[in-house]
């Protein structure tokens, strides 16, 4: 089965994201928050809930064995939840105070439900934790909750074709990644060389990549100054829409499920931006021996720049309204731990967050896993903003307009950059 976790709920529709508006940040500098809860030396006992989506919804309840076996007094009740209604079901649980104990929160989705969680107990240690996902629980210098699992993009690729296209290794910089998306035309009877986001959902997420990999930005670093309209970032934009315009990518793709993997399996399109969780999905869907022909690369930088991807990923918080807080960091605490997140891998694929855990062979000695762990060693995050998903949402018509060739680059680019300065920084 392929997992398809959207960024993790990383672009949301407008309507949603004015209901999660509603919850906001933490108050700062008014010393009105929750004090963390200080946890108990025994094990963790009684009834808790956790809320879970996707993949990790539908396996964490026999996952959970060991844990309760340590913890005979506990009772855990998993509710799988759908990723596309997530959302709205934690905000209504929030408006109602209805909300479980643990709930398990996209990281882009933190500065929405901040005020309605418990910071993180100092006795949980997350110095290991990769700071590109520790930075999306720091809301206002104050953790809540704790990054469960990692996510990056990096590039899929057909090896056997790639030696068709006349090359050996896979390119590094823009224009080698160019010319092999060509290769794969010429050499080797590709339809198109590569799918890259044209337009539509999330379509300027998947360009943020180039963008930063091309030395630009779309916010300064305080979180101050949206930095959207720039040299670097048009530039990297007009090298995406050159593969459009040249024929090398379709700027029409099949968006249905499934049609991405079966394409790059018959060779149609042998090149493609994804997360781990296709890796065991494309070798199910090639069969024997396909697995020997595909490999994961980091995603290509400009002369000038380096390689850049996004990480996004999804962190286990606790909510102000639960009734039993200490089982449930305690349940965190437990599924954070670096040998329980090598077995959470093996079990659904998802990356582990602890950075110690990316010393198991199980993942240190399969290369297409491996370098998702290089890619994250460079990565950015969404903006940690309560305007996030409507500006992304509003950036993604202009993308579509930039890559359909209807308006530049740069005057797509101050469109967004005017929609930003509009909406400002949120709450």
């Amino acid at each position: 089965m392929i997992r398809k976790r959207v960024l993790s709920g990383v672009a949301i529709t407008a309507t949603a994201a004015l209901l999660l508006s509603g919850c906001g940040r933490p108050d700062e500098g008014e010393g009105a928050g929750p004090e963390p809860v200080t946890l108990g030396d025994g094990p963790a006992t009684g009834k808790l809930t956790i809320w879970a989506q996707g993949t990790e919804g539908e396996a964490l309840a026999d996952f959970l064995a060991p844990f309760e076996e340590e913890n005979p007094d506990v009772e855990i009740q998993v509710t799988p939840v759908p990723w596309d209604s997530a959302q709205n079901k934690y905000q209504t649980a929030v408006a109602g105070n209805t909300t479980p104990d643990i709930g398990m929160l996209g990281s882009d989705w933190m500065p929405a439900f901040g005020s309605a969680l418990l910071p993180t107990p100092s006795e949980i240690d997350t110095s290991d934790i990769f700071p590109v996902a520790l930075e999306t629980t720091d809301l206002g210098g104050t953790h809540y909750g704790v990054p469960w699992y990692v996510e990056t993009r990096a590039l899929f690729y057909r090896t056997d074709l790639m030696q068709q296209a006349g090359f050996s290794e896979f390119p590094t910089d823009w224009e080698g990644f160019k010319a092999l998306a060509k290769g794969y035309q010429t050499g080797a009877g590709a339809e198109f060389g590569v799918t890259l986001p044209s337009g539509g959902w999330n379509s300027f997420i998947g360009n943020l990549p180039f963008m930063w990999s091309n030395g630009g930005d779309i916010i300064n670093a305080e979180q101050t100054e949206w930095t959207i309209d720039t040299p670097e970032n048009a530039e990297a934009l007009d090298y995406i829409r050159s593969f459009f315009d040249e024929g090398i990518a379709d700027p029409n793709p099949d968006n249905e499920s499934g049609s991405q993997v079966s394409r790059f399996v018959d060779g149609s399109t042998p090149m493609f931006i994804s997360g781990p969780w296709d890796i065991p999905g494309l070798a199910a869907a090639g069969g024997d021996g396909f697995a020997d022909k595909f490999a994961v690369a980091p995603i290509p930088a400009s002369p000038s720049g380096e390689s850049m991807s996004f990480a996004a990923g999804a962190n286990l918080a606790v909510f102000k309204g639960s009734k039993n807080p200490d089982a449930a960091w305690k349940l965190i605490q437990w599924l954070t731990k670096p040998d329980v997140q090598v077995e959470w891998y093996k079990t659904v694929n998802g990356l582990p967050s602890q950075q110690s855990a990316w010393d198991d062979p199980a993942l240190t000695e399969n290369p297409k896993t491996a370098a998702f762990g290089e890619q994250l060693q460079s990565t950015k995050t969404a903006p940690a903003l309560t305007v996030w998903p409507e500006l992304s949402a509003a950036a993604d018509t202009q993308i579509e307009q930039i890559m359909r060739g209807v308006i530049p680059a740069a005057e797509g680019l101050a469109a967004i950059q005017s929609e930003a300065d509009s909406l400002g920084f949120g709450d």
